[in-house]
């Protein structure tokens, strides 16, 4: 799968661990950065990945910070995101089954790795389920 990564410098540490975990698997990743721990601001990271998410030049998208909040803000302004924040298994079995989320936003500071890496596994290979969900995502798709 074609993804891109991106973090700010809060959430640069989780991203690394989460891309080195992606390649691992045989993923395509993009890194929008950051490159380090040096302070940057979210919305870049998140637009920039949001941006090839709605363009189609990746699949999905995978972005972190420190609470997850602003890069999914980030990524949400970008008209055909989907963004979610992902806690846990849970909440990343939801926001793709009912919501087909194509980005997913991870806190650094209230997630660990280990429960990080597992939702996303299932992030990335839960299906949509489309029926009455459907008519809700393309009711988001229409907003502007």
């Amino acid at each position: 799968m074609r993804i891109a990564i991106g973090s700010d410098h809060a959430g640069f540490a989780l991203k690394e661990t989460l891309k080195a975990w992606l390649v691992g698997e045989g993923h395509d990743l993009t890194d929008v950065g950051t490159s380090s721990t040096e302070r940057v601001d979210y919305p870049e990271f998140g637009a920039a990945a949001g941006r090839l998410v709605a363009s189609g030049d990746v699949d999905r998208g995978v972005l972190v910070c420190g609470s997850g909040q602003g890069v999914c803000m980030a990524a949400n302004k970008v008209h055909g995101v989907r963004a979610g924040i992902i806690r846990d298994d849970q909440d990343a079995e939801m926001t793709r089954a009912h919501n087909d989320a194509n980005v997913a936003c991870f806190g650094e500071r209230v997630t660990e790795p280990e429960v990080a890496i597992a939702a996303l596994r299932v992030f990335l290979t839960t299906p949509f389920e489309g029926g009455r969900h459907a008519a809700r995502v393309a009711q988001l798709d229409e907003i502007r």
